[in-house]
């Protein structure tokens, strides 16, 4: 298992090479800007929505650009264009991978957090004014964070100095020891079902909750507002809980979206054990490893289409050094 899963480390970077070696690194600037903007944007708090769903999208888009800063930045564009540099020494590669996979697993659960934080709100009223508080928001964002931090520190220690040049560990390779430990094993194990296979499922599972309650709620209110009114009327209740669900669907549902091929391959990778890169389900793993890479860059989207203050905003930003411009030419 641990031999198949070292492969699956190796390829996690092969098909952001190949993208951002055929692709201008224009694309790169734009999810680094979309999510910068998003960042800038969310924080300043006019959007229209709660202080408690601001603060998860603020650090959903900060662990989305680490993301993209650690993996595709620093790793793979590092080491094309910067190869023998202080980012190919065993330190620092070592390093890297820690923070990859720790930005990596922020991102992830933070949406898990901010799934179940609208679940809360959604299906459990009781529980709702407690939980659902910018207080929460922060510890649960902190811990969160903190403990994708921790469960990564591992990864240093699985290399070793591919060769010493004057003293200097260049490269990382992969210890012998990790093939052989049963420590190691059961740790890619924890692993691959802490991220993504327990995410997965939870919003999966989340969201069919909350559809569920959803329907059988609307049904009820409907219901209770024909026998008061008598006739259809606009509910501003429904059109709130609406606007929430549509954001909590879209960012939740994309996750899935973007993630369920890397899962799809991840079940296939355990029940054959078998993982060669002549296999064609090779393409099957590159195109993984390339959605779950594009999962950190479609929130801000997400927010543009179902936010229609998050455009406003979002159409001032834009505005505003022309207008700048503008006032300085008069």
């Amino acid at each position: 298992m641990v031999e198949v899963y070292f492969l699956e480390r190796i390829r996690d970077g092969f098909l952001t090479q190949y993208i951002e070696g055929s692709s201008s690194e224009l694309a790169i600037l734009d999810w680094v800007m979309s999510n910068i903007a998003a960042i800038v944007i969310l924080s300043r708090g006019r959007c229209g929505l709660s202080r408690c769903i601001t603060r998860y999208l603020v650090f959903m888009a900060v662990t989305d650009l680490l993301v993209i800063i650690t993996a595709v930045i620093l790793n793979r564009i590092g080491g094309i264009y910067f190869r023998n540099s202080i980012l190919s020494t065993t330190p620092a590669c070592s390093i890297s991978t820690v923070l990859i996979y720790s930005s990596r697993d922020s991102s992830v659960w933070l949406t898990v957090a901010f799934t179940f934080d609208r679940f809360v709100a959604i299906c459990c009223q009781k529980l709702k004014t407690k939980y659902c508080t910018e207080t929460t928001a922060a510890v649960v964002i902190g811990a969160v964070c903190a403990l994708s931090s921790l469960k990564n520190i591992p990864f240093y220690f699985t290399y070793e100095p591919l060769f010493t040049i004057n003293k200097v560990a260049w490269y990382c390779n992969i210890k012998l020891t990790f093939y052989v430990s049963p420590a190691w094993t059961a740790f890619a194990w924890l692993d691959r079902i802490l991220t993504p296979c327990a995410p997965f499922l939870l919003m999966l599972l989340l969201n069919a909750v909350t559809v569920g309650y959803i329907l059988g709620a609307s049904r009820v209110r409907r219901r209770l507002r024909a026998q008061n009114n008598g006739a259809s009327q606009s509910d501003p209740e429904m059109e709130s809980r609406r606007k929430s669900i549509i954001l909590l669907f879209t960012i939740s549902g994309s996750f899935i979206l973007l993630w369920l091929t890397y899962v799809i391959n991840f079940l296939c990778v355990r029940i054959e054990n078998n993982n060669y890169f002549n296999d064609p389900k090779f393409i099957l793993q590159e195109s993984g490893n390339m959605l779950q890479l594009l999962s950190c860059c479609t929130n801000t989207f997400i927010y543009t289409v179902t936010q229609s203050n998050f455009r406003q905003q979002l159409k001032n930003a834009l505005k505003y050094p022309l207008n700048l411009v503008v006032k300085l030419l008069l």
